[in-house]
């Protein structure tokens, strides 16, 4: 938190002096990227904004973002309030919409036609009524990795599609692989911690399971019930059997770099179209590795929609000339994938049953069954109150995984939580 301070008095400094910028100085646009740490994912950022530049004539100043989804959110709250003159340009999670919506411009007139292409899940989770609070950038969705080489050494043609499945592949590689003398390895690694990221992964198991989407749109809470407390059963059964016990405290990056090295044989982690296109190296050890949706329980799949999409503030000293980034990044990011459209598979990947918004080989398409939802987090519906319903269930579902509790006992106490902080009403077992 003490980087999360000293970067914002930073960009509270630099909103002072970009205010007072002489009318015969270049134009700088502030940018405040929240994919600021990605190059492998976007390595052609820096280029395009220098193209941007050449271009317009107007300079780009991007600036960094803390590490933590609940860091970045404290840092952009504090910048926002402050009604200061930059940052221009603000990568918004597609969560926050809802939180941030007063503090910038709707730019549902500057961007129709771009909405028009946007799958509508997307759309949606950055409009706040009749107001679009950011355009879509980068859509991401929880997806499944797997090792596609050990799959087929134990006799698998293809990845689980239901958890019972995951559950007994994930056992039998590890006795495998650990039989051969590799004590690290692990059969499943996703993110545990206390983070966003344990609510997306909850998510996607309550669902699958038919447990509600946490609150619904009609503004029910749906969390107490059997469906629910059995997705919660099951994941805490994962840790120290399939899942490392430390996985109680793996974010995105202790994941990741578990599955980089090659042990472990599947991973549940984030991809887009984007994504999926400029980075596709196997892990350790192995010459291709697969995406498909996340496997489904008794309701079916569900992968949870992540992303950003990118806003301009209210305050911002150059609203012309961030709108005019803006539609610069969405075009060169269209540019990149038809360019991308006719490619080949890469021989290191191979892709199986992905979610509906995830399509980077467009030819392909005719051979891909796309089963499963893909599932938002209640952010428009809790608006403002998102970051305390977010943080109730993780401290919920965190204290399952941990042993703190049972899991009938977090399911009833966390009902109890969210309807104090929304006065929403509980679900019926009949809706």
């Amino acid at each position: 938190m003490k980087n999360v301070g000293r970067l914002g008095i930073l960009l509270l400094s630099l909103g002072v002096g970009c205010s007072r910028q002489s009318s015969h100085e270049p134009v700088t646009v502030t940018f405040l990227d929240i994919e600021y740490d990605t190059p492998d994912r976007l390595p052609g950022l820096a280029e395009d904004l220098q193209a941007f530049t050449q271009e317009t004539g107007i300079r780009v100043k991007r600036l960094p973002r803390p590490d933590g989804s609940l860091n970045q959110l404290a840092l952009w709250r504090k910048l926002l309030q402050s009604g200061a003159a930059s940052p221009d340009v603000y990568g918004v999670d597609v969560i926050w919409s809802g939180i941030f919506s007063q503090y910038f411009l709707d730019l549902k007139p500057y961007f129709s036609a771009e909405l028009s292409s946007q799958y509508p899940v997307v759309a949606a989770s950055y409009t706040v009524g009749d107001k679009l609070v950011a355009v879509p950038h980068h859509a991401y969705v929880g997806v499944l990795m797997y090792h596609a080489d050990l799959l087929r050494q134990y006799g698998y043609r293809e990845p689980p599609a239901t958890w019972e499945e995951l559950e007994r592949i994930a056992a039998r590689i590890q006795a495998g692989e650990r039989a051969k003398g590799r004590k690290d390895f692990w059969g499943y690694v996703w993110q545990g911690a206390v983070s966003e990221d344990l609510t997306c992964a909850g998510l996607e198991l309550q669902v699958s399971e038919g447990g509600g989407r946490i609150i619904e749109d009609d503004r029910t809470i749906s969390v107490n019930n059997a469906r629910t407390i059995r997705a919660w059963q099951r994941a805490a059964r994962w840790v120290g059997s399939i899942s490392p016990p430390s996985v109680v405290a793996y974010d995105k990056w202790d994941a990741d770099n578990a599955w980089k090295s090659g042990n472990a044989a599947f991973l549940r982690a984030w991809v887009s179209d984007y994504s999926l296109i400029a980075n596709h190296t196997p892990p350790d050890n192995a010459t291709k590795f697969g995406v498909t949706s996340l496997p489904g329980g008794s309701a079916g799949r569900a992968d949870t929609l992540g992303g950003n999409g990118l806003a301009v503030s209210r305050t911002s000293a150059h609203p012309r000339e961030a709108i005019e980034l803006i539609r610069f990044l969405l075009r060169k990011d269209a540019l990149f994938m038809r360019a991308s459209a006719n490619s080949e598979e890469p021989k290191e990947q191979e892709l199986h049953d992905l979610p509906e918004i995830l399509n980077p080989y467009p030819q392909l398409a005719a051979s891909r069954r796309r089963p499963g939802l893909v599932v938002t987090r209640p952010s428009i519906v809790a608006g403002v109150k998102y970051e305390e319903v977010s943080r109730a269930y993780i401290r919920a579902l965190h204290s399952v995984l941990t042993g703190e509790e049972t899991p009938s006992a977090a399911a009833a106490a966390l009902e109890k939580e969210l309807m104090q902080i929304t006065n929403f009403r509980v679900r019926s077992p009949s809706n």
